[in-house]
């Protein structure tokens, strides 16, 4: 796939090689069009699905584009899109012929209504809300039509921002009635005062973020309605998002461990990451404001009013390189210059960890995998499937009897990673097939005879499983060598994504394209099935408080259809006595739980309750609805309150520092709380009892499926 990629590359450069900047002031249309040639071409010889431009898909394109500008429908009236409305079935057209009217258009009336919003919501907030009064808001923001004119959408403002305000003041009163100092409770009057101060200081900030967006910016939205018509994982990265997503995939970059946040105007620290320089400085608290960055000897630069972005990119760099933050105190308000000596993040929450798990008198493993996480530059330096299998090795060391593998929300990654991982776990044989445009059939193996662990196993799924980790669960399925345990079904991904780096296509250029996600193969199961749409369906189904909210890939717009192809030659693995009889046990254990039919209804119910799209703005109605669903959920608390008892156990690691195993012991301290009120992982663990007890052979090689 690489050499075929390379090959596509080298033929774009000779094609676009003509594209040459002739100043440093080359317009914005001539980079738009031109990325839009670039992007056309790359869709029109390399995605998996092919798709006529024609009025059709214009349509869709026209509503997904003004639905990405304004899907609340805050800010365009109603004026505005029947005026649009004669693009509606022409943007085929302009996508062929490179014109940006349409865009240009979108854009400027965008943000001439936007600076209307700004003028009026002040005037807003400047009078107190009443929130004795009987209104509604509707929050069908779908089907809520475009305001007809300035003075609808100003009323829609006000009961937005309005809402906005009566949970706040909600909250403030609640907290006042659980003061016992009369002398400290503030009137009702000024409860209110400081709740609308506070949404107006939200929305302050929110303004203000707007108001840093550049043309690009915008213009990334009027791509993307473009290249989602195809399939909804086909997305383009502006060059700083690209960044970003590289950054996801390998859970690093090099810094100085916070996240940030634009707030009026400064920059503020909102976390920190464990491990990190400031973590480990204590110098710069969560709250601070970065007023200034300075590089080195370099005069320092102030970041107020500066692009979040852009004082970003000031403030990253190399490890081991300086940076010099000014920093105005949260607490006191004191100016600081604290140097901070930049060094390589880790960000341990994508990478794979494990515990031991004591459950009567027996020990288990539990590995839980994020991510399927890789450096792309270097698949060797650290990839999920080393990192597992060396948790692997040490959870062998310490006696475990059967292993869960966790891919809950684990919303796939790189293909390599999953092909050597799903080894571990069998001798050598297919692991995947991939098909690709043009019906183009490849079966990817392991060929790695060595297996590391060959005892009882369960994966974990749910809904926010995909891609990646449906493979693994696919793969061992139908080798019949681990139980699926989880949602009904995972969320149906089964395609895979290439990232090409579009100033590839381009000689001499002086600015950034960014890069195209692109959906280039369909995978499918090894007996011949596709997980498209359909998804893995578990062998065990535990309801989750989400399992009746529209989360998967048949509620994506445009996902590529369910397929199959003829089944990889393979054999099944032998290493279980009487498997159907423990899945069929562990269904019928779920179906008779008083416990999982709670959980069960608990979603029912959420499921209901996002349904219901209309919110009272009177406070006596708010709060009695509010007493009506509590007085109903205390059914629940039962699943609130629910602990595992199960024994945890963190294997030791030698720590060359004091710090490090600070680190660590937060880490695991906040990991073993969501674990020990886990109802899912004990069910998992119940499977890998009943396996146990079951003798367990050895693999033998079964009959050619």
């Amino acid at each position: 796939m690489k050499r075929k990629i390379t090959l596509l590359m080298l033929f774009f450069s000779l094609v676009f090689a003509s594209w040459k900047l002739s100043s440093p002031n080359f317009e914005n249309s001539s980079k738009d069009k031109l990325l839009i040639e670039v992007i056309k071409y790359v869709l029109d010889k390399y995605h998996y699905n092919s798709i006529e431009i024609n009025d059709e898909f214009s349509k869709e394109m026209f509503t997904t584009y003004l639905d990405l500008l304004d899907n609340q429908k805050k800010y365009f009236l109603a004026s505005d899109i029947r005026e649009f409305k004669k693009y509606e079935f022409k943007l085929d057209d302009m996508i062929k012929g490179f014109d940006l009217t349409f865009f240009n258009l979108t854009h400027q009336r965008l943000l001439q209504r936007i600076i209307e919003v700004e003028e009026f919501y002040p005037e807003i907030l400047n009078n107190s809300f009443d929130f004795s009064l009987e209104e509604n808001i509707d929050l069908d923001f779908e089907n809520t039509p475009f305001p007809k004119n300035k003075k609808e959408r100003m009323e829609r403002w006000r009961k937005q921002l309005k809402y906005s305000a009566l949970d706040i003041y909600d909250i403030k009163l609640s907290e006042q009635k659980l003061k016992s100092n009369t002398n400290q409770k503030k009137s009702n009057e000024t409860l209110i005062t400081e709740s609308v101060s506070l949404v107006k200081k939200n929305i302050d900030n929110i303004f203000d973020l707007m108001n840093d967006l550049q043309r690009k910016d915008w213009f990334s939205n009027y791509i993307n309605a473009f290249v989602v018509q195809l399939d909804p994982h086909t997305f383009y990265f502006k060059p700083e998002d690209k960044e970003r997503f590289d950054m996801s995939m390998s859970g690093k970059f090099s810094g100085i461990g916070a996240r940030l946040s634009k707030e009026e105007g400064g920059i503020k620290i909102v976390d920190i990451i464990l491990g990190g320089p400031l973590w480990r400085d204590k110098l710069i608290e969560i709250g601070d404001e970065i007023i200034k960055v300075g590089q080195a000897d370099e005069l320092p630069v102030d970041v107020i009013g500066m692009r979040l972005e852009d004082a970003i990119k000031l403030i990253k760099g190399p490890k081991d390189t300086e940076v010099k933050l000014t920093i105005r105190k949260k607490l006191d308000g004191q100016i600081k210059v604290i140097p901070v000596m930049r060094d390589e993040i880790k960000l341990e929450e994508t990478y794979a960890k494990s515990t031991i798990i004591k459950k009567n008198d027996s020990k288990y493993g539990l590995i839980t995998l994020p991510k399927f996480y890789v450096d792309f530059d270097d698949y060797k330096t650290r990839n999920c499937a080393t990192d597992v299998k060396n948790e692997i090795a040490k959870l062998k060391e310490n006696g475990i009897e059967g292993l869960v593998l966790d891919l809950r929300n684990n919303g796939g990654g790189s293909l390599q990673t999953v092909v050597d991982m799903t080894g571990l776990f069998i001798e050598k044989g297919p692991v995947v097939q991939v098909k690709s445009f043009g019906d183009r059939k490849q079966v990817i193996f392991d060929k790695d005879p060595s297996i590391s662990w060959d005892g009882p196993m369960v994966i974990l799924l749910n809904q926010m499983s995909a891609s990646a980790s449906e493979i693994l669960a696919a793969a061992l399925q139908d080798y019949k060598r681990a139980v699926i345990v989880g949602s009904s079904k995972s969320f149906g991904k089964g395609t895979v994504q290439n990232v090409i780096d579009l100033n590839r296509f381009m000689s001499n250029s002086s600015f950034d394209l960014g890069a195209l996600k692109i959906t280039t193969d369909k995978f499918y199961r090894i007996n011949g099935g596709s997980v498209q749409v359909e998804g893995v369906k578990s062998d065990i189904k535990i309801p989750n408080r989400l399992s009746f909210i529209p989360i998967g890939e048949d509620d994506e717009k445009n996902p590529l259809a369910w397929d199959q192809i003829g089944s990889a030659n393979f054999q099944q693995w032998k290493g279980y006595d009487n498997l159907n009889e423990v899945i069929k046990y562990g269904n019928d254990r779920i179906k008779a739980s008083k416990f999982i039919s709670l959980v069960e209804e608990n979603a029912k119910w959420i499921a209901t309750k996002q349904k219901t799209k209309s919110r009272s703005l009177n406070y006596s109605e708010f709060k009695r609805n509010e007493k009506m669903d509590k007085d109903y959920l205390s059914k629940f608390d039962v699943i609130k309150n629910y602990k595992n008892n199960l024994e945890f156990e963190f294997i030791q690691e030698n720590q060359n520092s004091q710090q490090k195993f600070k680190e660590m012991s937060e880490r695991r301290n906040l990991w073993m709380k969501a674990l020990q009120s886990d109802f899912q992982l004990n069910e998992g663990l119940n499977i890998l009892e009943n396996l146990k007890s079951i003798t367990f052979k050895k693999p033998v090689i079964a009959n050619k499926i």
